[in-house]
């Protein structure tokens, strides 16, 4: 009977140390990786002005609140569809330093023109 308490115990201890290093990995994941959250309507985006660091993961979380909008950055190489009150998830590293502008590019209506903004990439 002692065997097998004692092997419970050590498949318990196998098993608690297992899900402390996956939850240990999934943290320092999730800490290396900057996470913004971005919402469109006519004729802005909030925030509209990103600041991120070359070689580290960024998410862009985008919700639109009013439409179908669209999200093009052509310097970094990023572009994406942002569907009414669905968040839709962009993400990238960048790899140089640099100011890069961005724009709505799905029509939204007289003003659709301004809807810009810039992502800054810092060393």
């Amino acid at each position: 009977m002692r065997s097998g308490k004692a092997g419970f115990l050590i498949v318990t201890v196998i098993v608690a140390v297992c899900i402390m290093l996956l939850a240990g990995a999934f943290a320092v994941s999730a800490e290396t990786e900057q996470v913004i959250q971005i919402t469109a309507k006519r004729f802005e985006y909030s925030p509209k002005e990103i600041t991120v660091k070359v070689g580290v993961p960024v998410v862009l979380e985008f919700t639109s609140l009013d439409r179908l909008h669209g999200f093009n950055c052509p310097g970094l190489g990023i572009r994406t569809d942002i569907p009414l009150k669905e968040v839709t998830r962009l993400r990238f590293v960048p790899k140089s330093s640099g100011t890069f502008p961005f724009h709505c590019d799905n029509f939204c209506g007289d003003g659709h023109e301004g809807m810009t903004g810039t992502i800054i990439v810092k060393e």
